[in-house]
């Protein structure tokens, strides 16, 4: 029986040849690669400056720093994401305030925020959920309204557009992440983007132990963290960028056979939704039960057997038991994403795929769901 994991990165010849270069060069860290990735990814994402992290949570902390949040503030953000989103505010002492989701794309509802803000806010933390942009139009005229500062996390939606303009260039910062489940790996890894030189260099030295460009090796200037990527990594990552037009083209292209085998079934899934103007990178490819008497998870166990694996995305934030201990939230505060939460899977999507491997997923999905009805 074939198997089939959730994700898989592509590495070929180009990407080990890449890294087998750096380790022959003796040079494993603050080498001349990652400054070769860092500008490159700058470019494609048509921001002014990256700066290439260990993690997209790594980036998200720094983000955090550089648009002057700390103790007491607020930051509006969703909660149906990964937990990082919501941990990088409370690293700098800050409260995560959540609003719910759109019940179609997942994403941030603007129409709930202003009701959140209070005189302690002070960003926005702006979440494109699974590869498709939150709608920024509204966002962005709230946070000018409001003078809030807006970060993206961008870590799930590399070359993601809302209304031809490329998510992470928004708000003040943005992050995306390169784990090898994404659209494109770096091993572990992420990059934080910006048009501001002050978050640059803020976000360049507190990377590297606080450490300015003009300092001695053990000279520091702030306290830092050790959030540099390697080079092995930074090497990989631009072998990756070069391809990133055709591993985006098969995400969608795989997305688009499962829209076809899943969309004609209304009564037992719900397939993502792409809201106009909006171009889909698919980190994963998450849909819903439809019926929510039908246990998720049994769903999931059912899969497995038949050599699919699935995962569920995403639990929702709020609900985590610290989350509720420190700040109080309670199942019921925010419906539409415990909802998704409960009901909602992701299925295998990977370089790879194709549509005889689809037509086997959406088929064996179908016949589980259907069982249920009998």
């Amino acid at each position: 029986m074939k198997k089939y994991p959730v994700a898989k990165p592509y590495i070929t010849s180009e990407e080990i040849n890449a890294v087998t270069r750096v380790l022959r060069s003796g040079m494993l860290s603050l080498g001349p690669v990652h400054v070769e990735f860092e500008k490159a990814f700058a470019k494609k994402m048509g921001s002014k400056y990256a700066v290439s992290v260990s993690s997209g949570t790594a980036g998200l902390h720094l983000a955090m720093i550089a648009a002057g949040v700390g103790p007491g503030d607020e930051v509006i953000t969703a909660p149906f994401s990964f937990v990082a989103s919501g941990n990088c505010v409370m690293y700098v002492g800050a409260k995560p305030v959540f609003v719910d989701i759109d019940p179609l794309t997942y994403n941030m509802d603007p129409k709930l925020i202003e009701k959140k803000i209070t005189k302690k806010t002070k960003a926005i933390l702006v979440v494109h959920i699974f590869g498709q942009s939150a709608d920024m139009a509204p966002i962005m005229k709230i946070a000018k309204k409001h003078r809030l500062k807006v970060i993206e996390d961008a870590c799930e939606s590399v070359c993601a557009t809302y209304k031809k303009k490329p998510v992470g260039t928004f708000g003040e910062s943005a992050v995306f992440a390169f784990y090898p489940n994404k659209q494109m790996t770096t091993g572990e890894g992420g990059m934080l983007v910006t048009d501001s030189e002050r978050v640059y260099k803020i976000a360049k030295s507190l990377a590297n132990q606080g450490r300015g460009d003009d300092m001695q090796w053990l000279d520091h200037k702030y306290l830092g963290y050790n959030y540099r990527m390697d080079e092995m990594s930074a090497a990989l990552g631009l072998a990756q960028l070069h391809k990133i037009d055709f591993l985006i083209g098969e995400r969608r292209r795989i997305a688009a056979l499962y829209d076809a085998e899943l969309g004609s079934h209304p009564d037992l899934v719900l397939t993502p939704q792409v809201a106009p103007g909006n171009r889909h990178t698919y980190f994963v490819y998450v849909i819903q039960i439809a019926n929510k008497k039908i246990p998720r998870d049994e769903v999931i166990r059912a899969l497995k057997e038949k050599g699919i694996q699935t995962k569920p995305y995403l639990p929702s934030m709020h609900l985590f038991d610290f989350y509720k201990k420190q700040f109080g939230y309670r199942k019921g505060d925010y419906p539409v994403s415990e909802s998704v939460s409960d009901s909602s899977l992701a299925l295998p999507i990977f370089v790879g795929l194709t549509k005889r491997d689809i037509g086997y997923i959406a088929g064996t999905l179908r016949a589980v769901l259907q069982s249920y009805a009998k």
